[in-house]
This record gives structure tokens, sequence and C-alpha cells, in this order.
């Protein structure tokens, strides 16, 4: 992990917003790591379960959902990107749709009035007309240290793309939001995600993802589309259900599907 950064992050100002939410929380910069997630995960599983924002200039072995690769890029190259984890103590009662709930805060935070479509996709990316901005890992670990019954540490894994992206070897067309926001950069980004973010997890921790529903349906784009599931499901989206579960009405009748394990895309793009 190299810590030298050379891009100023507002580091105290995250904090200083953040503590009040969060007492304890730190925000930690470097250069170069092979994963913010992997990081805290890494802490997490020896016992620091600290509130702390880990982001990083380049990540050399960034990940996705589906063990997929995240690939970052330079904040002064062109492609330049955002990639970061927030790691906290949690202990909701149920934690289904937790990445729906996180994907609702980046959105509103990235486009509050929704003029640039930027939009959801079940369960975990953020798009813009069919193309992908925002990418969105969600892992837990028990500290080994903690007693049985202490809450889980969660790290939520952000990945953006500031400037423009080539698509090649991409399954999904990228979206950037320098395509609206010439000005944009990556440290004035996370500035304006962070406290919200946090929020939004200590929302979702005391009210489950009920109170994200219809928020997440108004940006939802795969609700009344003919979409494809990994597992071979086809069918007609309905939108999500308040417990965060896709539902597809299939010639078997309404699928409620849950699984983690399951992609899903609107008919004639590629899984």
């Amino acid at each position: 992990m190299s810590s030298s950064t050379s891009a100023a992050w507002f580091e105290d100002r995250i904090a200083a917003s953040v503590a009040p939410l969060l007492p304890g929380f730190a925000v930690e910069a470097v250069a170069e790591i092979d994963s913010t997630n992997t990081e805290l995960m890494r802490r997490a599983r020896a016992g620091r379960i600290e509130p702390v924002l880990l982001v990083a200039e380049r990540q050399t072995a960034g990940r996705g959902r589906l063990g997929r690769p995240w690939q970052s890029a330079p904040q002064q190259e062109e492609s330049a990107s955002l990639t970061f984890s927030l790691g906290m103590p949690l202990a909701p009662a149920d934690w289904s749709g937790l990445s729906l709930a996180v994907g609702v805060s980046v959105a509103e935070s990235l486009d509050p009035s929704g003029t640039h479509k930027v939009g959801l996709k079940w369960p975990n990316d953020v798009w813009v007309n069919d193309c992908k901005l925002v990418g969105i890992l969600i892992e837990t670990a028990l500290p080994s240290a903690g007693r049985a019954d202490a809450p889980r540490y969660l790290v939520i894994g952000i990945g953006i793309n500031i400037g423009a992206r080539e698509g090649d070897g991409m399954r999904t067309p990228p979206a950037w939001l320098r395509q609206w926001h010439p000005e944009a950069t990556a440290p004035e980004v996370l500035r304006e995600l962070a406290e919200p973010l946090v929020r939004s997890v200590l929302e979702f921790e005391a009210r489950g993802f009920a109170s994200f529903a219809e928020r997440f349906a108004a940006r939802d784009v795969l609700r009344g589309r003919e979409v494809v599931l990994s597992d071979g499901t086809a069918g007609l989206c309905e939108g999500v259900a308040w417990g965060g579960e896709l539902q597809v009405r299939t010639d078997a009748g309404l699928q409620l599907i849950s699984s983690d394990e399951v992609s899903v895309r609107p008919r004639g793009m590629t899984l």
C-alpha cells in the first residue's frame, strides 16, 4: 500500500461532517492499494472495527460483484475514477436491500433532481442510459476478536467513472460523470457523497429497505422492461419489492429474485 497521494482529498472536512453521526470516524487516502474493500476486510478479520473511509487513487486488484475486476484510473488521466470503501459496524434487523439503499444514496448525490437520468439497476449498479456509471460491492465480516453477538463489520466499496472510459472488454458500456459535469473531480465527488452515504446506511440500520423503496422505484431502470437472468429466468420486470427482491413476471407467475449470485439484464443485452 502506497500512502503518498497526488490529490487533496478533504480528509479533515469529510471526517468532521461524518463524526457527529459516527464517533471516531476517520478518512484515509492512499496513492495505490490492491483493493480498498480487501484492505478493510483484512482489518475487520484482525479485530479492527473502527469506522473509516479508505480512498485510493489507484487499485491494482479492485473487485466488483461476483468476483469481476474493477479497473480504476489515476486522477491525472482523462479516464479518472473514484474508488473508495466505507467500513463500519452495523446491526440491522434485516440486511435485505442494503445495496439498493446505497445505490439510492449515491444516485441522489450525483443527480439530485434526476435531470441527467441517473438510474438504479438491481441489485448494485448505477446506470445512465443503459451505461454503467457506478459499481457497488458490499461485504461483511465477523471480527475474530469480537463477541459472538457483536455487530458484523460492513464494508461498502464504490467505484465511480469520473472521466471518459473506453468500453472495450466491458460487459456494460461505461458512462462517466464528466459527460454532464465537465469540471468534476474525484475528491470533490467524494466530499459530496460521504456524509449522505453514512446517513443513509444508518437510516437503513434503523428502518430497513422499506424507507428507500419509493426512492428506488423512482430511478428503477429495469421496471417495465423484458429482462433475462443468468439462471435462465426471463420475463417482465415489475420493479423491486419492499424487501428488496427483484420482481419478474414469467410464464410461471411472479418470481421474487433475491440471490446475490444472479445477474440480470434487459433483454438484448449480454449477461
